[in-house]
């Protein structure tokens, strides 16, 4: 039968407009950070002004650094945030000084198919609406600086066309001969809207400039985007806006912002984002949100910055990798712990009884339909089966040296059966640990038992090391991380992937990091692939630079960057009273 103890809780939103929100200096305060040292939007959230790294640069690392990730998720997801949000609380209930460390969530998947990230239940940040629209306006800076790059470069295009090299040496420019079929850089925006991934411009004659074809990708795919997640200060941040290649002139030579004399007035912009932002849990922890990239395109993980903060301030630092283990905590080791210098003491592997089971043979899991008996029944077969993607995705953890616990998500309709099964198997593969946790029913107190898990994990010693040297060519990076993560047997590269490979070589793009681009629903290129295939041909299609950012991004399989909206968008069900302000249906 179904176990009892997940109480019925009211909506995330009403959770959250319930909840009694202490003033942000008041919750910064218990962690060190003076109100001198914060830029406030409101009373209920902030900036940590960067004066309070810089006065603390010295001081030593003191949190525990522990990172969420799971299991290969269904298209619902399986609670990471959550998890997240629960074990913060676990640690604070512990008596732990504990601080959470996430990504701001895109607006476009929010009113499309998501709802509201910032978990659920009683684990929760808030304000909750805050948090799932503008926020402090990051992603708005981001899209206007993204933005402003591309119409600098259509109207130099434009200017190019009409005017001589003697006109630009006037100006004290000199032309950048842009290859207008050799143009990478788009446009975008932070909404949902699949009419807009491929466009014209330029169109109603040469007074609007050439026509070409370009695109919009959504704000959170965009390198700005990534840039801002692994920038370390705003010398940092003003560098790797400057190296951004925006496309090759007609000899074949790489464009940059900084060649189109764009890159400061794009950091002007992106100044104040750069700041990490603070809100709290419902249960009164420090909470950073801040940068969101996206988690196939880009590394998937919040801010450097918030993290160089954090570890400062507290006992523990609980943040949270894109997807699950083969993508964002991958992507967490190479390429941004590579770049903080801060590694994992202890990861935390979230699975759900329904995933596993979809891994098992399960029926098709669909966002907006009813989900299908065998996820709301008991079927122990089912489960065993799909146990090999919790197992292969513990292999990808135990290879990068961290310990690990499962955290068993528990949902209303698994039974204690189901749980053991899925603890045997954790501890079978060498979990630190595997712990059924209540924390979306219970807040911290749901998840008390995860936290003690987490603190003996994170108690031994750990040596995590990045996959791969970056003195590897891109090559053998590309097939370490295929074969040695993702379970590939092969690796087939197109004649543009190829192309790219020595292109990139020959600049010197050999020594970055690889991001790579896949889907999210398989540990394989291909998302009807479930469970944990092996053997498997991984086909590159194209390799592309995000040299400010500082990665190169291999596309394997169908990945796209402007995602559309469903034929019934989260929207439909949100609406706010005009009297009382009340907002309904953001979760």
């Amino acid at each position: 039968m179904s176990v009892q103890k997940l109480k019925p809780v009211p909506s995330d939103i009403d959770v959250a407009q319930a909840a009694e929100v202490k003033p942000i200096t008041e919750i910064a305060g218990r962690y060190g950070i003076p109100a001198e040292r914060l830029e406030m939007y409101g009373e209920y959230k902030a900036k940590v002004r960067l004066e309070f790294l810089r006065e603390n640069a010295a001081a030593p690392k003191k949190a525990k650094y522990i990172d969420v990730t799971a299991i290969t998720p269904t298209p619902l997801g399986e609670g990471k945030t959550t998890t997240t949000v629960g074990l913060t609380q676990g640690l604070g209930l512990l008596g732990r000084k504990a601080i959470c460390a996430i990504r701001q969530p895109s607006m476009g998947p929010t009113f499309g198919i998501k709802g509201g990230a910032a978990g659920g239940g009683y684990s929760q940040i808030v304000p909750m609406a805050d948090f799932n629209l503008h926020l402090t306006g990051d992603i708005h800076a981001v899209s206007a600086a993204h933005n402003l790059c591309s119409t600098a470069l259509d109207a130099r295009i434009y200017h190019e066309g009409r005017w001589s090299d003697s006109y630009f040496e006037k100006l004290g420019l000199h032309k950048l001969n842009f290859d207008p079929y050799e143009v990478w850089w788009r446009r975008v925006m932070d909404m949902n809207d699949r009419t807009l991934r491929r466009i014209l411009v330029g169109v109603g004659g040469i007074e609007n400039g050439p026509l070409r074809e370009t695109g919009f990708d959504i704000s959170v795919a965009s390198e700005v985007m990534a840039i801002l997640a692994l920038a370390t200060d705003l010398r940092d941040l003003r560098e790797r806006v400057g190296r951004v290649v925006l496309g090759l002139d007609k000899s074949g030579k790489q464009v940059t912002t900084e060649d189109l004399g764009v890159a400061g007035a794009m950091t002007i912009l992106l100044k104040d984002a750069l700041a990490p932002n603070i809100l709290q849990t419902l249960e009164e922890q420090l909470a950073f949100v801040h940068a969101g990239p996206f988690a196939n395109i880009a590394h998937g993980n919040s801010s450097i910055l918030a993290d160089l903060v954090g570890v400062k301030v507290g006992d523990y630092l609980v943040t949270e990798s894109g997807f699950g283990a083969d993508m964002g905590f991958e992507k967490f080791v190479d390429i941004k712990c590579r770049a903080s210098g801060i590694y994992p003491d202890a990861a935390v592997l979230v699975a759900t009884v329904r995933a596993l089971k979809m891994h098992g043979g399960g029926p098709k899991v669909v966002p907006g339909k009813p989900l299908a008996p065998e996820y709301k029944e008991e079927n122990r077969e089912l489960l065993k089966k799909g146990l090999v993607n919790l197992k292969a995705h513990l292999g990808i953890l135990r290879k990068f040296g961290v310990p690990a616990v499962v955290a068993i998500n528990a949902f209303p309709t698994d039974t204690p059966a189901e749980w053991d099964l899925i603890r045997q198997a954790a501890l079978d593969a060498g979990a630190s640990d595997a712990v059924t946790a209540f924390h979306w029913a219970e807040g911290g107190e749901g998840a008390a038992p995860l936290a003690e898990a987490v603190e003996k994990a994170a108690s031994k010693p750990s040596d995590v090391k990045p996959l791969y040297s970056l003195d590897l060519s891109l090559e053998r990076k590309i097939e370490k991380i295929a074969t040695e993560v993702y379970g590939a047997g092969s690796i087939e590269y197109s004649p543009a992937a190829r192309k790219a490979l020595e292109g990139y070589s020959k600049l010197g793009y050999d020594k970055l990091p690889v991001c790579m681009a896949k889907t999210q629903y398989s540990l394989s290129h291909d998302p009807a692939l479930k469970g944990a295939p092996s053997g498997f041909e991984f086909p590159v299609s194209d390799i592309r630079l995000s040299a400010g950012a500082g990665f190169i991004y291999p596309i394997v399989g169908e990945i796209n960057t402007m995602p559309g909206l469903p034929s019934k968008p989260g929207y439909i069900g949100m609406d706010i009273d005009p009297d009382t302000g009340r907002i309904t249906g953001l979760s």
